[in-house]
């Protein structure tokens, strides 16, 4: 599974990774996280708040840091 944390580094971001990574852990999911900073990067998701979060190439949340059982909801 590819996870995507779509921003430009704020605190948001990196509480949407941290929180992502925690619930993708509990889970026991075979995944990988990957930051995506790059604004050009970020538009060719049609994101146009930050952080987002991005599961396997689909949107899931965007401008918005879910908790982590809302997270976990979304990963599974």
């Amino acid at each position: 599974m590819l996870i995507q944390i779509l921003g430009m580094g704020c605190a948001k971001c990196r509480k949407l990774e941290e929180w992502t990574r925690q619930a993708a852990e509990e889970l026991k999911l075979d995944f990988r996280i990957e930051k995506v900073n790059d604004l050009q990067q970020i538009m060719t998701f049609g994101v146009m708040v930050t952080p987002a979060l991005v599961v396997d190439g689909v949107v899931k949340v965007a401008g918005k840091v879910p908790g982590i059982e809302d997270i976990k909801k979304l990963l599974g």
